[in-house]
């Protein structure tokens, strides 16, 4: 009667119609009933599947509603200081890498850590770093804010000459003799344009981090990850495909497009409009996948679609704001265009004085040529108003957060002041508003890919460092913290009748928890992960006592890769 069956468990299930429950029931990749565990144990047969969840917590699957995991397809060449406690353990894991990575190869640590993480609460020294990596190119990247390079780096990368792209913002520091230093400060596309420079990963190993990425995300209960942007549809879409083709992708991965085309000036509307009606027609909507539902869909344009209007999310820096009458045109000539082909849109925004100009052109536009029932949404809005969100309520948008504040939220501090901080994002007026709403970690580069860190921020109020960075008035519970990273980003799939509860009829993508996440003492929030992730009715975690479900792994590629050896999570 059922494939699979977990019982004795505590489930939340995010369903008011029923609340408490012990046991579910999957078929054909779907929760198939939820109730008792006697009611559920009398469904099974000979050929049922069943778990005994051992009192554990399950909840639905976390779905980050913005990551970039086609983006990240360099992941096995990077040494992830994710979750490392102190900056002497990071370094050391530096040192190691550098004698086992071949020459010609660079060592890299890019994104997802955070000074304020570390015991030491510094970032460290270039002395520091020539002495861990003396042997080969080093680049070590703090989110999109700055980089560390040491010399051999510099030389390779050309860095004071032609070879090397200076965007806009970019700043490299000087010693009092007027050599370069090694730490670069600049904005997103310095460090895009960095990236294109250095070694690249065969085809072979870019589906190997493929692989490794969504391993490391099933770990912390993630059944779903809308890749907010990547690097051009068709073309990351290539190692999607070799998963899917034998049902190896383990999450499911609607993605948002964005279109850089080859450095020279373009209009990314029209290149996205001719790379979804031309070079690879798609509709949006449409599924890439064969068989899994939902499981790579083209969910629309965005999240950046004019270079010149993006103002980034550097908090070390001044806000970036764009020229009004820019982000008019933007609209007026963008903009428009997406909404008359139906074509769903994000706009990465993330200062309230940018946000006001753009919804003042959108709510112009939407007078001639009307959403309707379009999805939309601004990604990021760090600093949106109460009077900016009830206007994207009412134009039927979406706003999807991030957790970058629990990373950054000491740096915000010092360039925009502890009270602008403790209302940054203003969660609690967001929540209660009834907008469109999601957390997100818009991981890999920016902040870390591990959703707890966020959840333990909005729910303590306090960042990485243990600084207050939210207001006591403007945390959440942490049944309101879990449900935006499962009922709220289902809007953005377009999925809400079937993703984000356990409930018959819902997909059966949902986790067992380490430990009680309801009562677990705030500080241990962060360090919560899975015991087993299912997605899709199917097995695709599992750890502790449920290790042996785990699918088998294919060997991480290179041999010499840094996630062979440290894995991607501390």
């Amino acid at each position: 009667m059922t494939d699979k069956i977990v019982f004795n468990a505590k489930i939340f299930t995010n369903n008011r119609g029923q609340t408490e429950a012990s046991a579910l029931a999957v078929k054909n990749g779907r929760i198939y009933s939820v109730g008792s565990d006697a009611e559920i144990l009398s469904l099974q047969n000979s050929e049922t599947e069943v778990i005994d969840a051992h009192g554990r917590t399950l909840i639905p699957g976390i779905i980050d509603a913005h990551t970039h995991v086609l983006n990240e397809s360099g992941y096995n060449y990077n040494v992830r200081w994710d979750g490392v406690p102190t900056l002497r353990i990071a370094l050391a894991m530096l040192r190691e890498q550098a004698g086992r990575t071949p020459g010609g190869h660079w060592v890299k640590a890019i994104g997802g850590w955070s000074p304020y993480q570390f015991e030491e609460n510094r970032f460290p020294t270039m002395d520091e770093l020539r002495e861990a990596v003396p042997n080969h190119p080093l680049m070590v990247q703090y989110a999109y804010n700055r980089a560390f390079l040491n010399e051999q780096a510099m030389e390779e990368l050309g860095v004071g000459t032609e070879r090397f792209p200076a965007p806009p913002g970019s700043e490299f520091e000087k010693d009092d003799q007027g050599n370069y230093t090694g730490v670069l400060h600049g904005y997103t596309f310095t460090f895009v344009a960095m990236e294109a420079m250095v070694p690249q990963l065969s085809f072979e190993e870019e589906v190997s981090s493929l692989v490794h990425t969504v391993h490391a995300l099933n770990r912390f209960g993630i059944t779903s990850a809308v890749d907010a942007g990547n690097r051009g549809y068709p073309g990351p879409q290539a190692t999607v495909d070799v998963l899917a083709r034998d049902n190896r992708l383990n999450v499911r991965m609607p993605f948002v497009d964005m279109q850089f085309g080859d450095g020279t000036p373009m209009n990314m509307v029209d290149a996205q409009i001719e790379a979804i009606t031309r070079t690879a027609p798609i509709s949006p909507g449409q599924n890439l996948h064969p068989t899994l539902d939902h499981g790579h869909e083209y969910r629309g344009a965005g999240e950046v679609l004019q270079l010149e209007v993006h103002d980034h999310e550097n908090f070390d820096r001044p806000a970036v704001i764009i020229d009004p009458d820019q982000m008019r045109r933007h609209v007026e000539e963008n903009v428009v265009k997406l909404v008359r082909r139906r074509i769903p849109f994000r706009m990465h925004i993330s200062y309230n004085e940018n946000i006001t100009p753009f919804l003042d052109a959108l709510e112009e536009m939407n007078e001639g040529t009307p959403l309707d029932g379009l999805r939309w949404s601004i990604e990021h809005a760090e600093t949106i108003s109460p009077e900016n969100i009830a206007r994207v309520k009412n134009l039927g948008g979406g706003i999807a957060l991030d957790s970058k504040m629990a990373l950054h939220g000491d740096g915000f501090i010092k360039t925009h002041g502890r009270e602008k901080a403790l209302e940054t994002p203003r969660l609690r007026q967001l929540v209660d508003s009834g907008v469109a709403l999601a957390m997100t970690t818009d991981a890999f580069r920016a902040a870390t890919f591990n959703p707890w860190v966020g959840v333990n921020w909005m729910v303590s109020g306090k960042s990485v460092s243990g600084s207050e960075v939210l207001a006591r008035g403007n945390r959440l519970s942490r049944v309101e913290a879990l449900k935006l990273f499962t009922s709220g980003p289902a809007w953005f799939m377009n999925t809400e009748s079937e993703m984000g509860r356990i409930a018959p009829g819902n997909l059966a993508d949902f986790v067992l928890l380490d430990r009680d996440y309801f009562t677990v003492p705030e500080e241990q929030i962060k360090d919560v992960s899975s015991v087993l992730t299912v997605m899709d009715g199917r097995v695709v975690f599992g750890a502790q006592e449920y290790s042996s479900l785990t699918p088998p792994l294919p060997d991480v590629l290179p041999a010499w890769s840094p996630v062979k050896h440290f894995g991607g999570y501390h």
